[in-house]
């Protein structure tokens, strides 16, 4: 006879899956260890401690991702990280987003920005790639500018001529990752304030 706790978290399990995804967080980031403490891994980076906060692993293969399920004020979410590689990371997305039928405004990205310095937060409802190759691509396969973005300062490049692979792929210094983990928590309650319909709200208390 099965172990009556065993009964208890198959009942549980079936009744979560029964629930629908309708929400969809993205890290964007680059797979390999080469890549990893990287300012353009600064979305893995966040969207493993959202992880690690709701109680879920990101593990899963599918739609080209590593992925995980959350459930969040009551609506089943979606984390992914895109194994397409940065540039790629709309083939990603859109494969997620066609399966579930989530609208682009369900969708929240997680990217690095070296407009801002390391510490520094923007949320953005929607709004063009401003330069942001993964960006771009999730906007081609989205058809849409409409989904909310946070944007995570990795800071600015030393000088005009720096080479900008060279510097988004670089790691981070002890103090910058520091400044940016401190904003972790922020990118979470923001996430779920998006996620509750309160992106203003979010937008307000954590773009700093």
């Amino acid at each position: 006879m099965a172990n009556i706790f065993d009964l208890f978290k198959k009942i549980e399990s079936a009744e979560s899956s029964a629930v629908p995804v309708t929400h969809i967080v993205v890290g964007l980031g680059n797979i390999g260890k080469q890549y990893e403490r990287t300012r353009h891994n600064a979305g893995f980076l966040a969207i493993d401690y959202i992880a690690e906060c709701w109680g879920v692993k990101i593990d899963r293969v599918k739609f080209h991702s590593t992925v995980a399920e959350g459930t969040v004020l009551g609506k089943r979410v979606l984390l992914m990280k895109p194994t397409t590689l940065m540039n790629n990371s709309g083939v990603a997305i859109g494969e997620a987003t066609a399966f579930y039928k989530i609208p682009p405004q369900q969708v929240i990205v997680l990217h690095d920005e070296i407009s801002f310095d390391p510490g520094v937060i923007r949320i953005r409802r929607k709004g063009s790639a401003g330069g942001h190759n993964g960006l771009k691509s999730v906007i081609a396969h989205l058809s849409s500018e409409d989904f909310p973005r946070i944007k995570i300062g990795v800071g600015k490049k030393p000088s005009p001529d720096y080479d900008l692979v060279d510097w988004v792929l670089g790691k981070f210094p002890e103090c910058d990752l520091a400044a940016i983990s401190d904003r972790f928590d922020d990118i979470k309650s923001a996430c779920e304030g998006i996620i509750g319909g309160n992106i203003d709200a979010a937008m307000n208390k954590y773009s700093k």
